[in-house]
């Protein structure tokens, strides 16, 4: 957009004012301590000065006698003495300072006089020489004036070199850093326009936020294109299913038109194109559930549920008498989790179906509930002909079948993909093991129940 300043720009901008405002912050500070600095130095100074004077005042048969020592002016302080009245006898005083000012003793104050300010300590000395005598010194605020200057000055000074520095090296540290934000946008623009996923941005691995987005990048990229990869996949095994029932009704409709010659030939044909129909219509079905599941347009509706009473139900009402399977169930009672029960119906009676399918005639279902310290555990066992170790990562796959041939009817591939997809929506997990020729065990754990507190103990 025309008119508007560039990151590195506004990055350099923001850098500078950002230093003249700490700059101008730091002086301030510097201009308030110092102006405190000096004049706790100079009442310090004022206060050690008279009392260092003290001793070279003394009095003789009621005169006053000053040490050959004492001076009217040292260290930026001038004394001055004052007899009880407030009359000055002796002293040196600043330019403009009023000798008239009041006396305070051990007070250190200042005095303006036109506009001039001095710092004044007095002292009262006893004696016996008309009861004693005022020792004052005074001090002129130049010093604290004349610091603050030079400092004001020194600041003044330096400071057009300090904004130059902050901006120069606020640009060339926004260029530095935004050099590979450059270089990902012209990579990722010509990923773009050569839809090209395998490529990646190629820049060099770091610690800082750039290497670290790069990386991110490179990552997103390479979930891409294995997202489109099996994308490609799925469409082409729900193709290749459909394409097989779409190819029996056609061929099944093409042999009446030319064949049928009685209601029995046609209700045959209808037989045949009805279960591929449904065929059809089942896997649609479930293709239509996952890609709600994937997208969240099926929300999950979970309740407390008496997981034990649920499964136990589920297990009465599975069929396994067509291949003589016996069903086991080991179930303990009172088990709750947090379920959507349509959904997990789902899960349970894919886990049973799949173990029938695959299990060995006149062998068995074992179906075990059970608590853990920390999740409640599934177990759908069968003595079935098992399934490869090569192959049992992938059977969570769609459409993936270990062998499609070793069982007639044996499904769309679907069933194992749709139990870990619901599972995993659940907060669970799903695991198999399995030893060809033997049988095979797929496992799922869930979180506990809000009511659930873990093992419960008898009383």
């Amino acid at each position: 957009m025309k008119g508007r300043l560039s990151i590195k720009r506004t990055l350099t901008l923001w850098f500078t004012a950002f230093m003249a405002l700490t700059a101008g912050l730091c002086l301030g500070l510097i201009l308030i301590t110092s102006g405190q600095v000096a004049r706790k130095e100079t009442a310090e100074r004022l206060d050690l000065t008279v009392r260092e004077s003290i001793p070279l005042v003394n009095f003789s048969n009621g005169s006053l006698l000053l040490d050959p020592d004492f001076r009217f002016y040292q260290n930026n302080v001038y004394l001055i003495l004052y007899n009880q009245s407030g009359a000055m006898l002796t002293g040196e005083t600043p330019p403009g300072f009023p000798v008239d000012a009041p006396l305070k003793n051990g007070v250190t104050r200042e005095v303006d006089e036109n506009g001039e300010r001095f710092y004044v300590f007095d002292l009262w000395i006893p004696s016996g020489w008309e009861d004693g005598v005022w020792i004052r010194g005074a001090a002129q605020s130049t010093s604290v004036s004349q610091m603050l200057g030079g400092i004001l000055t020194m600041f003044f000074l330096i400071m057009p070199f300090i904004i130059l520095f902050a901006a120069a090296g606020g640009y060339l540290i926004a260029r530095h850093a935004l050099r590979p934000i450059d270089q990902i946008t012209r990579a990722a623009e010509s990923i773009s326009e050569g839809r090209d996923l395998s490529r990646r941005l190629g820049l060099k691995p770091g610690r800082d936020e750039v290497g670290r987005l790069a990386s991110a990048f490179d990552q997103m990229f390479e979930r891409l294109e294995q997202a489109f990869e099996a994308e490609k996949q799925f469409t082409s095994d729900a193709s290749h299913e459909l394409r097989t029932p779409t190819a029996v009704i056609l061929a099944q409709c093409s042999y009446m038109e030319k064949y049928g010659e009685d209601t029995e030939d046609y209700r045959e044909g209808i037989g045949v194109i009805r279960r591929q129909a449904e065929r059809m219509s089942l896997l649609i079905n479930q293709l239509l559930d996952m890609t709600r599941l994937d997208f969240g347009t099926r929300k999950l509706n979970t309740q407390d549920t008496d997981f034990s009473e649920f499964l136990s139900v589920l297990c009465e009402e599975q069929d396994t008498n067509l291949r003589n399977i016996r069903m086991e169930t080991q179930i303990e009672p009172g088990i709750h989790a947090q379920i959507d029960p349509a959904l997990f119906a789902r899960v349970i009676q894919n886990l049973l179906e799949n173990a029938r399918k695959y299990g060995r005639e006149g062998g068995f279902i074992r179906v075990t509930l059970r608590r853990e310290e920390e999740s409640i555990r599934l177990d759908v066992e069968d003595n079935g002909i098992g399934i490869r170790q090569e192959d049992l990562s992938r059977i969570w796959q769609r459409f993936y079948q270990a062998n499609p041939s070793r069982q007639s009817g044996s499904g769309l591939g679907l069933g194992l993909s749709m139990v870990r997809q619901i599972v995993q929506l659940h907060g669970g997990t799903a695991e198999a093991e399995s030893v060809p020729d033997q049988g095979s065990c797929f496992t799922v754990r869930l979180p506990f129940s809000q009511k659930e507190t873990g093992p419960q103990k008898d009383n």
